[in-house]
């Protein structure tokens, strides 16, 4: 389990509105689950699996 940062969290957040898109859009395009995605960003959960986290850095790097 590795820690997620804010800078992550607040990067997600400010992509997902930029763009316009659900949770479960999120979700669908990242390939984490909405529940743990809903979490992350309201910050109730801060340990994540590395995949998670590296699925979630993949799509904001696609997002630039």
């Amino acid at each position: 389990m590795v820690e997620t940062t804010k800078e992550l969290t607040r990067a997600l957040g400010r992509s997902r509105g930029e763009l316009n898109i659900s949770i479960l859009e999120l979700s669908r395009q990242t390939g984490v689950s909405r529940w743990t995605l809903d979490k992350i960003l309201s910050g109730e959960r801060t340990n994540v699996r590395v995949g998670t986290i590296a699925k979630l850095n993949d799509w904001l790097y696609k997002q630039v």
